[in-house]
């Protein structure tokens, strides 16, 4: 046997030996993460002999020849660990584009939802681009949180890193451990993907050091290239007019999907509301 197939054979080995790191995770993930994959064994490879027949490589008999190639079940793996650092709560996991009903909502509903499912479709042809990123914004009870975990989840579902960062309870964290902030801060600037819920709700202006956390965070992902999703209450003026250096990058980075959602004058007229709580 070759010392490849010898060291994977033994990583093998430390594999099935290993205590999981998945103990203690919610039921959904738990549920899932049960069950031993019987084409590796749980090792993440698979051992491909001469004759083109698979097993697990802890199978493989003594001085046999093989070459080894990554399981499909890693991509499951790959998710669910992508799922369980997204901060995201079961009660979102299940948010889609399926299940948002556009059906006699107002226009910018169904703008909003056709724009987010076109940046969903195309993420992976802009994620290196200028412009990659995508800003709903509007007043509340319009969708946008509902449409953004949308993309959310099916980018989780392709395995890529998405990091859940709701702008009050997110601060909240941040300034009650200043300890850990560095650290937090780091996250926030590089994981793959951000989405900044509710940006700059509640106070009326937000505190010099939540400013001074966003902007690094913002300029970071800016200069970086990587991507955002933002939904907020304000407009892109007013976002600049809170901080402009936000604000301005902010749409740079999501001008060719930035959608501010308000009703017609027809729309108000007739009574529609853009709420969806209220209707």
């Amino acid at each position: 046997m070759n010392h490849v197939a010898e060291g994977l054979r033994r990583l093998s080995e430390l594999a099935q030996n290993r205590p999981s790191r998945e103990q203690g995770t919610s039921s959904v993930v738990s549920l899932q993460d049960k069950s031993k994959c019987a084409e590796c064994g749980d090792t993440g490879w698979v051992a491909v002999l001469d004759d083109g027949a698979t097993m697990p490589i802890s199978s493989v008999s003594p001085g046999e020849v093989f070459s080894a190639r990554e399981c499909i079940c890693s991509e499951k793996r790959r998710a669910l660990r992508v799922l369980r650092s997204s901060r995201i709560t079961e009660e979102f996991q299940r948010l889609g584009f399926r299940n948002f009903s556009i059906a006699g909502r107002p226009q910018a509903v169904r703008i909003a939802y056709e724009v987010a499912k076109e940046y969903n479709d195309k993420f992976a042809e802009l994620v290196d681009d200028r412009c990659n990123s995508i800003a709903l914004l509007g007043r509340p009870g319009c969708g946008k949180t509902h449409l953004l975990m949308a993309v959310c989840n099916n980018l989780m579902r392709k395995g890529i890193e998405v990091l859940y960062f709701p702008w009050v309870e997110g601060m909240n964290e941040l300034r009650d451990d200043m300890d850990d902030l560095e650290r937090r801060v780091g996250v926030l600037r590089k994981v793959e993907v951000l989405y900044i819920d509710d940006l700059f709700k509640g106070r009326k202006e937000p505190t010099p050091f939540a400013l001074e956390q966003l902007f690094g965070i913002i300029n970071y992902r800016y200069l970086n290239h990587k991507p955002i999703l933002v939904s907020s209450e304000k407009t892109v003026d007013q976002l600049c007019e809170i901080d402009e250096g936000v604000g301005s990058r902010i749409y740079e980075m999501a001008r060719n999907y930035t959608v501010l959602m308000s009703l017609t004058p027809e729309e108000k007229a007739s009574g529609m509301q853009l709420n969806y709580r209220l209707r």
